[in-house]
């Protein structure tokens, strides 16, 4: 890894504190009287986040934005497995994520999350990396959805490079991918990891731009599908469909690894989870359904813009 300068540490977790209140109160919007709670918790380590949460909602059925600010002694084996030379180094993490499960199976799963890390060691100057961004996992999709996605999340990429959208999604379509269903997760989004190479402002103002971007992907999606109206069917492939995202969680997703690997508060960590889902024994949706149609057109990756 490039040599790295300092940093400003304290202005990145201002930053995620904000943009966890600015996620909330974007959320909030969608609803009557549902709000998030204040879950504040310490890690004996050190440090410690508030898990906001949201369950019960008339749009949410649940709603998870955690920020979390920790030091560590040693850097677990998901973030030093990458990069082994960084393995025994001490390490202070921060971050903010967003998974979001709607209620209408016509409105989509999201997930956000933008995070800072630095590897320190009293031997060597201290590493730093900033990772994150933004997936969409519809049930039943729609084009302009997927199209709005994409088009915001190239618009926030311009500024930084002509390149920057076609790596990063490229590298969430890679990423959030089922190999043990041959699937993707979803139709994808932006994903970067292990970003320091374009100096510590630029980096810094990338995540920015993504932690924003997601607020200005999603709420147009969720106020035109929330309150579409909805039978027993597609409720039941709802709770199918979010099966896959359970087990891409707990068997690939390295952030998962990363909160469990290092101590973390597990009811934070796990809070990704949707609140009921379900599992069909060799389920195959009927040709030419509604269904099917998520799987034949937009499980399959593409240039949605």
């Amino acid at each position: 890894m490039p040599e790295n300068p300092p940093v400003n540490s304290t202005a990145v977790e201002a930053f995620l504190r904000q943009l966890q209140a600015d996620i909330c109160s974007a959320l909030e919007t969608l609803e009557p009287t549902a709000r998030f709670g204040n879950d504040l918790w310490e890690r004996e380590e050190g440090g410690g986040g508030n898990t906001r949460v949201l369950e019960g909602g008339d749009a949410l059925e649940r709603a998870g934005v955690a920020l979390s600010v920790i030091r560590g002694k040693r850097l677990p084996p998901a973030a030093s497995a990458r990069n082994p030379d960084l393995a025994g180094r001490g390490f202070r993490a921060m971050g903010v994520s967003v998974v979001v499960h709607p209620r209408n199976p016509y409105a989509p799963t999201s997930h956000m999350n933008v995070r800072f890390l630095i590897a320190e060691s009293p031997d060597a100057d201290p590493i730093w990396w900033f990772g994150g961004g933004f997936d969409l996992t519809p049930i039943y999709g729609f084009d302009e959805d997927c199209q709005h996605w994409h088009a915001t999340a190239k618009a926030l990429c311009e500024p930084f490079g002509d390149t920057v959208y076609a790596q990063y999604k490229a590298a969430c379509d890679d990423y959030f991918y089922l190999p043990h269903r041959a699937e993707p997760r979803g139709i994808g989004g932006l994903f970067f990891d292990d970003l320091n190479d374009w100096g510590f402002e630029n980096c810094f103002a990338f995540q920015q731009a993504v932690g924003r971007g997601y607020i200005d992907a999603l709420m147009p999606i969720l106020e035109r599908r929330h309150g579409t109206a909805y039978g027993q069917r597609e409720r039941d492939f709802q709770l199918y469909r979010r099966g896959r995202y359970v087990e891409f969680n707990l068997v690939h997703d390295r952030g998962t690894l990363f909160g469990l690997q290092s101590g973390g508060r597990t009811e934070s960590i796990l809070m990704s989870m949707p609140p009921v889902t379900g599992w069909r024994y060799r389920y195959t949706p009927e040709p030419g359904s509604p269904e099917a149609a998520l799987t034949e057109h937009f499980l399959v990756p593409r240039s949605w813009i």
